[in-house]
């Protein structure tokens, strides 16, 4: 008889979502653009973000818009991190993790990825990569009724978290 140990999946954390954004700054032509290259990326519609404060200085007035962002989930995500994960060479520094198990990175240049080239009519534009790691069950959080608080040994820790990315994507975790 061969002993298996069952390892339960409520347990195991899985990606819940991946949010891309491009921050422009301001609302017009450079915003169109950094739209058509986040298109271009992830084959999905983009959605602006809309400032939430006046800033004269900068030159921001509220509820102008100025970024756009994509949210992918499922198999749309991994098959993106997979390209993500390419242009960074499979590597990632450990301060890119926060304590509830989330990562984000950055990417400079958009025609690191490989489907891209560069055009002089876009330009050059840079993301950020922000990945949220869930374990099944975290619907109660945010659910309408019946709302209930995650326990403690079910949320996703830092530790958690950064054996996960390494074994699902071949990624190396730098300290």
């Amino acid at each position: 008889m061969s002993a298996e140990v069952k390892v339960n999946p409520m347990t195991q954390p899985q990606i819940e979502k991946v949010t891309v954004n491009i921050g422009v700054g301001e609302a017009g032509e450079r915003l169109k653009k950094a739209e058509s290259v986040l298109e271009n990326i992830t084959h999905h519609k983009p959605v602006q973000t809309i400032s939430t404060i006046t800033n004269r200085e900068l030159g921001l007035r509220k509820r102008m818009p100025i970024g756009c962002k994509v949210t992918l989930r499922g198999n749309e995500a991994y098959d993106f991190l997979k390209k993500a994960w390419e242009t960074r060479d499979n590597r990632i520094a450990d301060y890119a993790f926060d304590e509830q198990g989330n990562l984000s990175f950055g990417i400079p240049d958009h025609t690191l990825f490989k489907d891209q080239k560069y055009n002089p009519d876009i330009g050059i534009f840079g993301m950020d990569v922000c990945i949220t790691i869930e374990k099944p069950g975290y619907r109660i959080k945010r659910r309408r009724i019946q709302q209930r608080k995650i326990p403690h040994n079910h949320k996703v820790s830092k530790e958690e978290a950064i054996t996960y990315i390494s074994k699902a994507f071949n990624v190396e975790v730098i300290e």
